[in-house]
This record gives structure tokens, sequence and C-alpha cells, in this order.
């Protein structure tokens, strides 16, 4: 009998020491996984469709790493060039959904949101860079700014130069008239198709992943970019003129979806804007720097640089513009005239 009580009181120290150590490992269990949730880096998903070469895809890298130091590791960027999470439109649709948390996109694919975000884009509108700068860092796109925020909910945390476009093509253009009757690839909004329309040209979209090989192929003639584009893009090796018509001056907006922006509190939503313009600023000097010294690059590449007078395609255009409804007021358009 006593042998049985010892047995049954040995069991039941047993069984409690178990239980008391299954209970501290549960609770470091709980501990720690809590632990790991506060400390685990929030990702954002940042997409473009640029190449990895390109000044805007190095300054989206630089901002990943700016990011991570500036919130000791509490928010991480993690960069998708090249289309690779999807075409333009796509990413644009994929801030909606907050499967994408923060893009690069043209100002003008932007725009058919809210139009005057595409006002800067408008034919012979941006003289040059420095007018580009006094534009982005005026009331007056502040404003649209805030017009585009208010009307999708997404912030506009930078705002990058894109550069001048020219037309490349396999034939010299020196008037409006060598462009009659040509195909020429321009992206896919309907703001690009104002200077090709203008000088009786037929517009092809197509989206920026198709473009060399259409060139390639033959089944388009031409097709208009800043010049650091189309090196990157490299398509000068399909091409044998460009063209210095200067015709558009094109910005990129990074964008962060209003999903993203409520997963992050109030201090880190601001280090990632601030992040964001500095990026932006980079890539636009650079840029613009590249702008620069192209022209005789590409001379040395072989191809035939063609210096265009600017105006009778300027005339053309402007009367186009006369006849249609851009989507913009007087006042904007004389306020970034006066710039």
């Amino acid at each position: 009998m006593l042998k049985k009580v010892l047995s049954s009181r040995l069991f039941k120290d047993q069984f409690d020491r178990r239980s008391a150590l299954s209970m501290i490992g549960m609770t470091a269990l709980t501990v720690g996984l809590f632990s790991g949730t506060v400390q685990a880096a929030t990702t954002i998903k940042w997409a473009h469709v640029y190449e990895v070469g390109s000044p805007y895809h190095q300054a989206a890298l630089w901002a990943a790493e700016e990011m991570a130091t500036k919130t000791d590791g509490r928010v991480s960027i993690k960069v998708f060039p090249a289309s690779s999470l999807g075409k333009e439109v796509e990413l644009n649709e994929a801030l909606n959904f907050g499967t994408v948390d923060m893009i690069y996109t043209g100002a003008i694919f932007a725009g058919s949101s809210y139009k005057p975000l595409a006002l800067s884009g408008l034919p012979f509108v941006i003289r040059n860079y420095d007018h580009w700068k006094k534009y982005r860092d005026s009331e007056l796109f502040d404003g649209i700014k805030q017009g585009y925020e208010k009307t999708t909910g997404h912030d506009i945390t930078g705002f990058t130069y894109y550069g001048a476009r020219h037309v490349t093509s396999n034939k010299p253009i020196n008037s409006p008239e060598d462009m009659e009757g040509m195909k020429i690839r321009v992206p896919n909004a309907p703001m690009f198709l104002m200077f090709p329309k203008a000088v009786n040209a037929n517009a092809s979209p197509l989206a920026f992943s198709e473009v060399y090989l259409a060139l390639q192929q033959g089944l388009v003639d031409a097709q208009e970019n800043p010049l650091p584009t189309i090196k990157f893009k490299k398509f000068y090796e399909v091409q044998k003129y460009i063209n210095l018509t200067g015709h558009m001056t094109n910005s990129l907006v990074t964008v962060v979806s209003s999903m993203t922006k409520n997963r992050l509190s109030k201090e880190d939503y601001a280090l990632l804007d601030e992040v964001s313009v500095k990026a932006a600023a980079r890539a636009s000097d650079d840029i613009n720097e590249a702008e620069e010294n192209l022209a005789q690059w590409f001379r040395d590449q072989g191809l035939q640089v063609v210096e265009v007078d600017k105006k009778p395609f300027q005339d053309k255009v402007n009367s186009y513009l006369n006849s249609i409804d851009s989507g913009f007021s007087k006042e904007h358009l004389s306020g970034i005239s006066a710039l």
C-alpha cells in the first residue's frame, strides 16, 4: 500500500514538472512569436517598367538602402524593375488593390486619373530642365499633386525628370512633312497621340517592353523617347537616325498606395516621403547630365543625329491643340508658361 502511494506521488510530481516546463515553453514561444511580429520588417514592393541600368532603378535601389538605414531595418523596400510585376497600366491598377506598394509611372499615365497631372507633358510646354525644376517646386504643381491625391487616395512622393522626347527612325526627319504616313510607336496614353496626329503620322501604341522587337521586325518605322531611354533600351541598335525634335518633356511620379500608407507609422511614412524626394532629385540630375552628352555618344556609335528646326513642328502642334479639349484650364497653361 505504501509503495503504491509513493509511486502515485512520484508520478504526480513528475507530471507537475512536465506541465510546468510545458507551460514555460509555450509562454516562451508565445513571447518569441510576439517579439518576432513586432521586430519583423515591413516590406514595400516598388515596381516599375525601366531597365536595371536606368537612373530610375538605381535611384530606387539607393532609396531602399536609405530607408533600411533610417528605420533601423523596420522598413524594407524591394524593387521590381523591367515590367517584372506588370506593364505600366497594370501597375497603376495594382496600386488600388495593394498588390504593389509604390510605383514609378509617367505623369501622363497618372493623369488618366486626374488630368491636370499630365500638364507638363503637353507638347512644347516645358522649355528646358531649369523650367522643369521651377515647375516641380511651384505652388502650381503642389496644387495639382494635392488634387491627384484627393481624387485617388494615393500619394505622390517623388517627381522625376524623364527627359525631352526625340524621334528615332530609319530616315532623316527635317520637317513635319517627313513624318507623314510614318508608323511611329507611342505609349498607350491619349496625350502621346497629339504629336503624331499633328504631323499626320500613324501612331501605334505599344507597351514599352515590346518596342525593341517591333522596331527590329519593321512592325513600326519609328519611336520617340528621351536620349537616355533610347540608350538604355538600346533602340539605337535597330534605328539609323536620331532626330532631335524635343517635342515633349516627360516626368515620372513616384506613387505610394493608400493601403501602404496605412501600414506604416507616421514617422516611417515621413521618412519614406523624404527618401523618395531625394531619390527623384538624384535620378533627375543624372538624366539631365546624360542628355547633355548623349548626342555625341550616338554619333560615336555610327548613328546620324539630325538637328531639327522645332518651330514648324511646334506650329503644327499648336494648331492641333487649339482644336481639342486637352482637359487643362487657361490658368494651368498660363501658370506653367510664366514660371
